[in-house]
């Protein structure tokens, strides 16, 4: 077993603070919901390093806000935007299909919390076929330019994973009542198994992948959910009787940059971050840690095989 990797960062660090002094020139990286929340602060980070950043969102105009922003407060003129819609598949499949050359860093950013029970056309539910199937589709379709130079995948994952584990016998509440934070965490936990089984798989081509928990941060993720619910919810996420700690988006991005750019990651796959660091195993009557289900290999096989017979994809 491999020795827990610490950094200098920590709870408070913010995504400028781990840039600092890393120089991205001449490396392409693409952002998904890069127009919103966290998303904007990854985006900032790695312009402000040099890099060619890509904001894949939904939203175009949001983007391009964004990206003149970005751009005017980093001096880097080449931060551009590309509409991705992460719940249709043939949406996914063409921001793959246009996209030319390398590719060394793609953070898989967007997410959606909480949702009331919604279906795609497909019948799958949102949170899942948002957080992973859409994330699945868009990282196999990006395959040969990420292995062109060896990259790093970064999925944006939460400590909402503790709620679930992958429950394969009914993924999208077909015959189990909804409960929306149980799907909110398996989709969560899908996004750790990802990172385990990619390198398993991609260990020879020179892609990695690894998953995070950005920390509570108010953002447009939690739109789904009323105030009483939210502040309950940060009450009881803070344990001991004090509430949450919450993080600026500044200092929730952090942990991503983290893993974007650290030397102490080389190399490495399917770890789980949380405030800089390579999270400890989730100890019981916490709300932190990695659960042991998001770490094991024989879930992360069967996620992915479940993933690229429902999607029909393949790298």
């Amino acid at each position: 077993m491999s020795e827990r990797i610490t950094t200098p960062f920590g709870f408070e660090s913010t995504a400028l603070e781990v840039v600092e002094g890393v120089d991205l020139s001449g490396r392409r990286a693409v952002v998904t919901g890069g127009a919103s929340g966290i998303g904007v602060e990854t985006v900032r980070a790695l312009a402000a390093a040099g890099a060619e950043v890509t904001i894949a969102a939904r939203d175009v105009e949001a983007g391009r806000r964004v990206a003149a922003d970005v751009s005017a407060t980093t001096g880097n003129s080449g931060v551009l935007v590309a509409p991705l819609e992460l719940t249709s598949q043939e949406s996914v499949r063409a921001f793959a299909r246009t996209w030319d050359g390398p590719l060394h860093l793609l953070i898989n950013n967007a997410g959606v919390m909480a949702t009331p029970l919604t279906r795609t056309p497909e019948g799958w539910e949102l949170q899942f076929a948002t957080n992973h199937f859409g994330h699945f589709t868009l990282t196999l379709g990006l395959f040969d330019a990420l292995r062109a130079e060896g990259a790093r995948v970064v999925n944006v994952s939460s400590a909402g994973h503790l709620s679930s584990p992958v429950v394969f016998e009914d993924i999208h509440f077909e015959r189990r009542e909804y409960d929306r934070w149980q799907a909110y965490g398996q989709s969560k936990t899908a996004n750790v198994l990802f990172g385990v089984e990619a390198g398993r798989r991609w260990s020879g081509d020179g892609i990695t992948m690894n998953a995070l928990m950005p920390g509570g941060i108010l953002t447009a993720l939690q739109r789904h959910i009323s105030q009483e619910e939210l502040q309950e919810r940060i009450r009881l996420r803070g344990g001991g009787g004090n509430p949450l700690r919450l993080k600026t988006p500044e200092q929730g991005a952090a942990t991503t940059l983290v893993l974007a750019v650290s030397p102490l990651v080389e190399g490495r796959s399917g770890l789980y971050f949380e405030d800089c660091n390579e999270a400890l195993p989730h100890a019981e009557g916490t709300t932190t840690g990695l659960a042991a289900y998001a770490a094991d290999p024989e879930a992360a096989a069967q996620l992915w095989k479940v993933s690229e017979e429902t999607l029909k994809v393949q790298a």
